[in-house]
């Protein structure tokens, strides 16, 4: 059992910090931080589902941005453009499950 409410990241990490916490060779379920952004990217062969566990911020999926906050579940299609702008003065805490397994090398940026 894993306790995500205990996981913290390094006091002195950036702006992302990534922990993975599980997976095998259909899927990859990571904790991320967020202090400020996430820039505009997208999987070209993984879906992704992010859970919001503390924070909060804009996210945009497409063309839609709403505000995100603890608690809220999102789903990410493959191939779908997303960011993510943080607004809480606390670092954006989520869950991130991709599937199939990623590996960090199937993200594209898009320049915006």
């Amino acid at each position: 059992m894993l306790s995500l409410g205990e996981m913290n990241p390094p006091a002195d990490f950036e702006n992302i910090h990534v922990e993975r916490i599980a997976g095998d060779e259909l899927t990859s379920s990571f904790v991320i931080w967020v202090k400020t952004s996430v820039k505009e990217h997208y999987h070209a062969e993984h879906s992704e589902v992010v859970y919001i566990l503390e924070g909060s911020g804009e996210m945009t999926i497409g063309t839609e941005t709403q505000s995100i906050e603890s608690g809220d579940y999102l789903f990410i299609p493959k191939g779908t453009k997303h960011s993510v702008l943080v607004t809480s003065s606390a670092p954006l805490k989520a869950i991130s499950i991709q599937s199939p397994h990623f590996d960090g090398t199937d993200r594209v940026f898009t320049g915006q």
